[in-house]
């Protein structure tokens, strides 16, 4: 049983790492998707505003 903590306790901080590494990438993601969102929302406001039409999708 002690070898299979060691295993544990040397895979651990590894682990830890990555989850952490994913879970930061993840934020950075879905933040900058829901920036996108926003400022296409107010992009759009914008040109309707000055009567122009809405821009063409991508």
């Amino acid at each position: 049983m002690d070898g299979w903590m060691a295993v544990v306790w040397s895979i651990l901080p590894t682990a830890v790492i990555l989850v952490v590494f994913w879970w930061i990438l993840r934020s950075i993601l879905r933040f900058d998707r829901t920036e996108r969102k926003a400022y296409a929302r107010i992009e759009a406001e914008e040109r309707a505003k000055r009567g122009l039409p809405p821009k063409a999708a991508e």
